[in-house]
């Protein structure tokens, strides 16, 4: 749990010193020396009558068990039930979560070669791992294993998506993949495939080769981590 901020509640941060103003203190010391509180602050940009920026941050952050991922989960809707914080405050929220997420996704995409499943697995997870609604991605390769696009092939519900093979292989014809990965995340926190995963899986990879586009591995991510079912034997 994050230490509190051990300034008076009912004094407004512009009257604040210099130190220990959110904005100053990162110009002055980098963002490093801010606490959670003090960066989402930031982004914030300003509390309410009864409470400073700063204190509204530390009331959202208790709302999300101060714990980030928890936060990044959170949707507009879901925030704006913290008094003070309204449409922008939510959006600016929701936006920062989002690049967070791009930001640790970037590694993969400056690699651009993909050859197992831990390197998908790498590129996935920061981009799914703690979504709340199961999306079904694919990762496009050429015979080189570099990668050439991903894409969002549909979204669905809390415990299940829907994969059109046509849509996979129309997208990997443009592209002119041979390769492909596929990739689901499972909000459960579950890593085991279930019967329709491996179904699937198994439907894709027989038509991938009436196309001669190889379906390398399926990858299922959770925020537990990973389970790439060529490497757990669910798919051969």
């Amino acid at each position: 749990m994050e230490a509190a901020v051990s300034l008076p509640s009912h004094i407004a941060i512009k009257d604040w010193a210099d130190d220990d103003k959110p904005r100053e203190k990162l110009m002055n010391n980098g963002a490093a020396s801010l606490s959670d509180a003090e960066l989402l602050a930031i982004i914030l940009n300003n509390g309410h009558k009864q409470k400073s920026a700063v204190e509204l941050a530390r009331d959202i952050l208790r709302n999300a068990a101060f714990n980030l991922s928890e936060l990044g989960k959170q949707s507009v809707l879901q925030l704006k039930k913290n008094r003070g914080v309204g449409d922008a405050k939510a959006v600016a929220i929701v936006a920062t979560m989002e690049l967070s997420r791009r930001r640790q996704n970037s590694y993969s995409l400056k690699k651009e070669t993909i050859r197992h499943g831990s390197d998908a697995a790498l590129y996935f997870k920061p981009l799914l791992g703690d979504h709340t609604r199961e999306t079904f991605h694919v990762l496009y390769l050429n015979n080189a294993s570099k990668v050439l696009k991903s894409s969002c092939i549909s979204s669905g519900g809390i415990t299940n998506t829907f994969a059109d093979p046509r849509v996979i292989f129309r997208e990997a014809l443009e592209l002119g993949a041979t390769r492909i990965i596929l990739c689901h995340n499972h909000p459960s926190g579950s890593l085991t495939p279930s019967n329709a995963d491996i179904s699937i899986t198994k439907k894709i990879k027989e038509a991938g080769l009436l196309f001669d586009i190889t379906v390398l591995d399926h990858i299922i991510v959770s925020e537990a981590g990973y389970c790439s079912m060529v490497e757990e034997g669910f798919i051969i």
